[in-house]
């Protein structure tokens, strides 16, 4: 029997954010957009018995609210569920999950880490999948010359350029504090 998928979407400084889950784990993310309903359009694609739960993941909610707010933020306290995914997959999420606030490392970086340096592609293409942008946070991975590289997010590699300024800022915050 299927559990119950959860959803809720939150404000942030930057929009609405959305969460959808089941019981044991995150299984989707929206990054925030300026209209709720279309965060639960796109969180909700292939979720159509989901429950609407306010409280759903409460912790992770002011997590990301902070986030947004400039403040440094580690969500790998937060449990997901990375089902369906290949071995691969799940190895190439659970990396880059791995990576700081604040921090960038490149696609061949990423490969080489998971001991298959010659897959800095693969590792794109898995990225472009990641059902958890911001928790799995795929938008420090960028291309070996420095440039941003791709993003499949809604907000593309503007979003990701945003995401990342914001985060240096933060950290040059913290810094001068």
């Amino acid at each position: 029997m299927q559990k119950v998928i959860k959803y809720t979407t939150f404000k942030t400084r930057w929009g609405y954010f959305g969460l959808a889950a089941r019981n044991n784990g995150l299984l989707r993310t929206c990054l925030p957009l300026a209209e709720p309903e279309r965060v639960e359009w796109q969180l909700l694609q292939n979720f159509p018995d989901s429950r609407c739960d306010k409280r759903l993941f409460r912790t992770a909610q002011e997590q990301i609210i902070a986030y947004f707010e400039g403040v440094s933020i580690s969500f790998r306290n937060i449990p997901v569920v990375l089902d369906g995914f290949s071995s691969f997959h799940s190895s190439v999420l659970s990396a880059c999950r791995r990576i700081g606030f604040g921090r960038t490392l490149s696609y061949s970086g990423l490969a080489k880490k998971l001991g298959r340096p010659a897959a800095a592609r693969a590792v794109g293409g898995a990225l472009a999948k990641n059902p958890l942008p911001l928790i799995i946070p795929c938008h420090r991975i960028v291309r070996s010359d420095g440039k941003i590289g791709g993003f499949s997010a809604l907000g593309g590699k503007d979003l990701k350029d945003k995401l990342l300024k914001h985060e240096q800022e933060a950290l040059i915050d913290c810094k001068s504090d």
